[in-house]
This record gives structure tokens, C-alpha cells and sequence, in this order.
């Protein structure tokens, strides 16, 4: 099975992804880890302002078939977080690159954790 991983971001090895634009950085999950999850029903983020750290646990997703931790892939302050996610958390599952975000971080430092495109693809081939 081939699952879209666009070459616009990183991806850290426990399949989140990090989008940056003029310092924000919007992260998600990948379309391997939302399939690989199965339906989710539920999504606990930070609050706008908590400091997270890069490689440090900033929430959980929660599928009918497990609950995983989120890892954060930069350092920074959280600027916004996705509320879609709490009334249809199925977004991460129907849209993982795009309406499914789930947080923007104001970064200050960046995970050196970060893969690129080919080899997040490469991890998981």
C-alpha cells in the first residue's frame, strides 16, 4: 500500500508530521499512522500558550483499535490548536495532511530527529 507523504515537511520516526511557515510549525499525524490507527475517536492537545519540547509527549490520539502518544517535533509555544479535532475527530483520519491538523507551534528550537519525506517513506516501506 502507498500512502501520501508530501516532500513540504518533516516527519519524525513515530509518524507526526511538521509543515513550517515564517517560524509557526503545523503538526499532524501521517496517513501511515491514521491507517495504521483505525477509526479515531478521540483527540486530547495542549492549550493555546503550553510550552512543548521537541521528542517530548504533547497529547494522545485515541483509535477504536489503540491509544498513542503525540511527539512534539519542534520546541516552542503552542499558538493554536485544531478544535475541529474535538467535535469530529474522524478529520485525522479523513484529511491527516491537512484538515486534520492538530497544533501550530511558535518554534524556538527544532527536533534534529526530523526525517525527510524519502526517508520517512523509506521507515515505512
Amino acid at each position: 500500500m502507498s500512502f501520501d507523504t508530501p516532500d513540504d515537511r518533516r516527519y519524525l520516526e513515530s509518524h507526526e508530521w511538521a509543515l513550517e511557515t515564517d517560524g509557526v510549525v503545523r503538526v499532524g499525524i501521517s496517513d501511515f499512522a491514521q491507517d495504521e490507527l483505525g477509526d479515531v475517536v478521540f483527540v486530547e492537545l495542549p492549550d493555546v500558550g503550553d510550552d512543548v519540547s521537541a521528542g517530548d509527549a504533547f497529547g494522545v490520539v485515541e483509535s477504536i483499535k489503540a491509544v498513542s502518544d503525540l511527539y512534539a517535533p519542534v520546541s516552542g509555544t503552542v499558538s493554536a490548536v485544531n478544535e475541529d479535532l474535538f467535535d469530529a475527530p474522524e478529520l485525522v483520519n479523513e484529511d491527516p495532511l491537512g484538515d486534520g491538523w492538530m497544533l501550530e507551534i511558535e518554534a524556538t528550537d527544532e527536533s534534529d530527529e526530523l526525517l525527510s519525506a524519502d526517508e520517512y517513506a523509506d521507515q515505512i516501506a
